[in-house]
């Protein structure tokens, strides 16, 4: 028992050490050990997000993590489409008009956070990056809020959700690199 403990220790060792150093780091693994560092990563939310970009599969954690970022400015960008689309729909409810329209701004400035992210992280410049990433934490949740004042249920959960994880997941990675 002693002795299978001991190698599953080993193993993660020097699994993160891959990870870290860049030495065959791929989306599973990487994403394996930022959900080690952080219980808050959603493992198949990450795999699928890293796996679902073209680079993905060669780059270090520091190549994942800038990838994470700019997914965050892409998914940003796709959240203040949803709410254009919604706004156009002539049978869109007057209630949700307003906070929908608090949130498109929100939302342009959660692109602009996580494109601040992705520089910084670049530049390595890694405690910027995760504080640029945090700036997204609070105006997903006011856009949320907006939802819940006027007493209507928000039609941008899975895009917070999403925003959210990945700002979690960008963190850890970064974690992972220094």
């Amino acid at each position: 028992m002693r002795t299978s403990v001991g190698r599953l220790v080993l193993v993660a060792v020097i699994g993160t050490f891959l990870v870290v150093s860049g030495v065959h780091a791929t989306p599973e693994t990487t994403c394996k050990a930022a959900a080690r560092i952080d219980k808050r990563v959603n493992y198949d939310f990450c795999v699928s997000e890293l796996i679902g970009h073209p680079e993905s599969l060669d780059k270090d954690a520091w190549g994942l993590a800038k990838i994470i970022a700019s997914l965050g400015e892409g998914d940003a960008g796709a959240a203040m489409a949803d709410i254009e689309v919604l706004l156009a729909k002539p049978d869109t409810d007057e209630k949700l008009k307003a906070p929908l329209g608090q949130c498109h701004k929100l939302y342009d400035q959660v692109g602009v956070a996580f494109a601040q992210a992705t520089d910084e992280i670049n530049w390595r410049h890694y405690d910027i990056g995760k504080k640029k990433a945090a700036q997204v934490v609070p105006l997903v949740q006011q856009c949320d809020n907006a939802f819940v004042k006027v007493g209507v249920p928000s039609p941008l959960t899975k895009r917070s959700e999403g925003s959210m994880q990945l700002v979690i997941i960008c963190t850890a990675i970064t974690n992972l690199i220094k």
